[in-house]
């Protein structure tokens, strides 16, 4: 796996910690280091650690499937992609909270569920025998770029925030397009 396809899996694992940053950002509308250094620290570790954990379970049945190990990887990609976009038109649009979701369990929870994309594609590069640890690293380090970003994006722009769902299409999208270069890989497109 090059650097380009990792770092273009680490930005479309990113699109749903960017678009939660900018809900956050739109909902605190004032925005200091301490949060943004909670949020960006959080979701970059569970981004970073998600992928490993897939891998793990991963490495357990890649003998078993071996034969197929692109088509699960591609079907992964395309289900989680798939999801991505859907949840950009799902979104609620004016969700407004006045508890400071930086902090505590809200926290906690807001990462595990930006992350669960990350364990599915950390089981795909188990199927398809790759290294874990340097894409994890990568992936980690741009969600927690993505994050301070679309934090401090959306305390800027609160009146675009129609904004967020093209970001998750655009993840999903990117996602959706690696499983099929996982196949054009394989061979499967060729005669």
């Amino acid at each position: 796996m090059t650097f380009l396809h990792t770092f273009t899996l680490a930005v479309a694992l990113a699109m749903d910690a960017f678009a939660v940053a900018v809900a956050i950002g739109l909902n605190l509308k004032t925005v200091n280091f301490r949060q943004t250094f909670r949020l960006s620290w959080h979701f970059g570790l569970f981004q970073a650690l998600m992928p490993i954990f897939g891998w793990g379970g991963g490495s357990m049945v890649r003998s078993f499937i071996a034969d197929y190990d692109h088509w699960v990887a591609c079907a992964l990609l395309l289900f989680v992609g798939g999801h991505m976009i859907k949840e950009a038109f799902a979104q609620e649009k004016n969700s407004c909270s006045k508890k400071d979701p930086t902090r505590g369990m809200t926290l906690v929870m807001l990462s595990i569920a930006v992350s669960i994309d990350a364990l599915a594609v950390g089981l795909s590069l188990a199927m398809l025998d790759v290294t874990i640890f340097l894409p994890a690293v990568i992936i980690g380090i741009v969600a927690m770029g993505f994050t301070v970003l679309g934090l401090h994006l959306g305390k800027m722009i609160c009146r675009f925030s129609h904004l967020v769902m093209y970001a998750e299409i655009a993840g999903g999208s990117m996602l959706w397009l690696i499983g099929l270069n996982i196949l054009r890989d394989h061979g499967v497109f060729s005669s």
